[in-house]
């Protein structure tokens, strides 16, 4: 089982870099990808971050935010964050010293709990901590 993090789910579906690289990677790995509930609200503020910067316009945004959704709720499982979650990201962000960010932190504590095998993420830091925590990693 793969687990999403919310900077791989952007470049699917907005211009980026990475775009191409990470949509042939889903063509081959999509039908086997988790991610927390936590991605929703992560992948709309980066949206909403790129039309405040100008890098994406609001109409932009609602079509990336339509077509996450039916990805959101066809291809990939979503689990709902648990309590136990919240306090693993706690210690995940004290054992790093504050290098791990919040939201990583919880994805993280997420793909421990429901036994991901490998993460897929465009994160430096996450993919560092995953690795200590035993997790292969496909990074972006």
């Amino acid at each position: 089982m793969i687990y999403l993090d919310t900077s791989v789910a952007i470049p699917a579906f907005v211009p980026e870099a990475t775009s191409a690289e990470v949509l042939a990677w889903l063509d081959i790995n999509g039908r086997n990808l988790v991610s927390a509930d936590w991605i929703l609200t992560e992948f709309a503020s980066a949206l909403y971050i790129k039309v405040r910067r100008g890098d994406l316009t609001a109409e932009h945004a609602k079509m990336a935010w339509e077509n996450f959704q039916v990805f959101s709720h066809g291809d990939m499982r979503l689990i709902p964050v648990t309590r136990t979650a919240f306090k693993g990201g706690a210690d995940l962000i004290l054992k790093a010293e504050g290098a791990l960010r919040a939201g990583d932190a919880l994805h993280l504590a997420m793909a421990l709990e429901v036994g991901a095998t490998t993460v897929a993420t465009a994160d430096e830091q996450f993919e560092q901590t995953a690795a200590a925590h035993g997790l292969a990693v496909t990074r972006f």
